[in-house]
């Protein structure tokens, strides 16, 4: 990492990803995905999943026939990416040509500031001047008075506020009252991932509720609906890869949903195939690579707070 980030109940200097990469005959194709704790991941435990089905890919499994084999995660997600860029390789043709979606084009992203104290946010804010959309890590009510000191340094931003599941029910009206009026774009995960209860669902909720850690595949989604939650924070380790992430984006915009194109802390490997679907989403968060010290070869190139989509010779 590019010095220290820390979100609720963790604190990262480094991290570890897996990449897979698929070869058949002179044409070559790699996926990153990064191994989480929190959803009972490790990279032993994902490469394990990996080579567990090492023979059905050489045997010719394909992406659909992904879905089945594994059950999404980082695991699916690396193999997913892989199978895509492959295939792409082989045919020639864009990724977004081949699931006929739309040519993805530069966006601007979501940059993350983690937990601090409010004198050391307020820094980054302004360090962080060029970025109109700010994520902010919070843990717990304190983070409020860091929310606070953000907007003061940064009149002009709006905000993102990311619990990652550390707010209790009871801090909700509290946080609710005193970002009121403010620009405030969401709360992302208050709550535990499995408190569906305590999401307040009145009508026109300001600022909304925002599902990460509650959310993986499309079949989740009724149930966030239902509890409150209007917008998703979609990221392909979730989900296993970029088949389901395109249903699943299909499938929120259809219920309602704001959408937010989300990312584990990776390299530009993992920020590719979430950018070729940017199109269904209405937030980009992929500021990723943007964290590490050192990025991978050919990386998505970063324009000031936009990202663009990525070359050829890095995936796809």
């Amino acid at each position: 990492m590019a010095g220290e980030f820390r979100i609720a109940n963790s604190a990262l200097k480094e991290i570890t990803v897996v990449t897979t990469t698929i070869q058949q005959g002179a044409h070559i194709g790699r996926g990153e995905c990064r191994p989480y704790a929190k959803y009972d991941e490790t990279a032993d435990s994902v490469v394990s999943q990996i080579k567990m089905i090492k023979t059905d890919i050489e045997n010719g499994l394909d992406t659909n026939g992904l879905q089945k084999r594994l059950p999404a995660g980082a695991a699916r997600n690396a193999i997913d990416c892989a199978l895509w860029d492959l295939k792409a390789k082989q045919s020639g043709r864009s990724i977004p040509d081949l699931l006929g979606t739309p040519a993805p084009s530069p966006r601007l992203t979501a940059f993350t500031l983690s937990i601090d104290s409010p004198p050391q946010i307020r820094k980054a804010a302004i360090r962080a001047k060029a970025y109109p959309i700010l994520k902010v890590k919070i843990d717990g009510m304190e983070g409020l008075a860091s929310c606070l000191a953000v907007m003061d340094a940064r009149p002009d931003a709006q905000l993102i506020i990311d619990a990652n599941e550390a707010l209790q029910p009871a801090d909700i009206l509290e946080f609710q009252s005193a970002l009121e009026g403010k620009p405030v774009i969401m709360i992302e995960q208050p709550l535990s991932r499995s408190n569906f209860g305590d999401i307040p669902n009145r009508p026109n909720t300001l600022p909304i509720f925002c599902a990460d850690e509650s959310l993986h595949v499309a079949a989740d989604l009724d149930r966030l609906w239902e509890s409150g939650y209007r917008a998703v924070n979609v990221k392909l380790d979730k989900c296993g890869g970029l088949t389901e992430g395109l249903e699943l984006m299909r499938a929120a915009k259809a219920k309602g949903f704001i959408i937010m194109a989300g990312c584990m802390v990776g390299t530009s490997l993992a920020m590719a195939p979430m950018m070729v679907l940017e199109s269904f989403a209405d937030y980009i968060d992929l500021d990723g690579a943007l964290l590490l010290a050192k990025d991978r070869k050919h990386g998505v190139t970063y324009q000031g707070p936009y990202i663009h989509p990525p070359k050829a010779e890095l995936w796809g």
